[in-house]
């Protein structure tokens, strides 16, 4: 994927019109004794264009007539004494540090940042002018990730934003989904879901026997691609290995009855998940 490509990502996010879908744009859910926010950055009309091989009858089948809403989101965890930020949206106007500050939470009192992928609407947040916005957290990125964005492919946009936390950039190996895996940070494992960028990661949130998905680009097109996980979009590098991971960490959602959320569904974000025909039926908490 070319920079260009990536900072056309960056670009659409910013043009989203900064506003949230319902409230203030945050949403909670108890996960044992954790709690996990929605954190709304924005929203704009959503396009199906970004869809590879959905043809028009497919489209009519799952896309309304009046169009559907497109958002990118981030997610905060509150572990005890501990919270930890996954992904941090564009940055754009400080949005997601402002709804960390409504809900009590500075930013010096980030304890980590977990970055699902190199791509500017999940890291932008990270910096505001060189600067970091979150000084004492430490940065996690997976190494395939940092290998791909900072070496073999290099995105200046992300190389600049990890650049203020120096050595507090820390990279590891996700674990596989269903395995017996080490936790990364408190209550709080990286399971590999290569195939929208060669390193994407997906956060599994564990607490007195509650689960949480934070599943980042595992899809775009929620209305389109929950129940058709098939269907690639323009944005993944490798778009057959995107499907597979997609419908992997679906069907495991599904199987073990784990809520999942999604940096582009819809407030409030998160929800459950179980099989339907070909693919699965995704149903939003309220």
């Amino acid at each position: 994927m070319k920079t260009g490509i990536i900072f056309g990502i960056l670009l659409c996010t910013i043009a989203f019109g900064l506003f949230a879908s319902e409230k203030d744009g945050i949403f909670s859910r108890k996960i044992g004794k954790f709690e996990v926010f929605t954190l709304v950055e924005a929203e704009r009309d959503g396009n199906t264009a970004i869809l590879v091989d959905a043809d028009e009858e497919l489209l009519a089948k799952y896309i309304p007539e009046e169009g559907f809403r497109h958002t990118a989101n981030a997610f905060l965890v509150k572990a005890g004494r501990k919270n930890f930020l996954i992904d941090t949206g564009t940055g754009v106007n400080g949005i997601i540090v402002e709804k960390l500050k409504k809900l009590g939470v500075q930013p010096e009192k980030i304890n980590a940042v977990l970055i699902t992928h190199l791509h500017g609407d999940h890291f932008g947040g990270l910096h505001n002018a060189g600067v970091a916005n979150f000084p004492k957290a430490k940065i996690y990125v997976s190494a395939n990730e940092l290998e791909f964005f900072t070496k073999t492919n290099v995105n200046e946009g992300a190389v600049a934003a990890l650049a203020p936390y120096g050595k507090k950039v820390i990279s590891f190996t996700p674990g596989i989904v269903g395995g017996k895996n080490k936790t990364l940070v408190k209550g709080i494992t990286a399971l590999a879901n290569y195939g929208h960028t060669p390193g994407h990661t997906v956060f599994l949130v564990e607490n007195k026997k509650d689960r949480f998905i934070v599943a980042g680009d595992f899809l775009h097109v929620a209305l389109v691609q929950f129940a058709r996980p098939d269907i690639s979009a323009t944005f993944d590098v490798d778009k057959e290995a995107a499907a597979a991971a997609r419908r992997n960490i679906l069907d495991y959602a599904a199987k073990n009855k784990i809520p999942i959320g999604g940096m582009h569904i819809v407030y409030p974000g998160m929800g459950t998940v179980e099989p339907e025909e070909e693919g699965f039926k995704f149903t939003p908490f309220k």
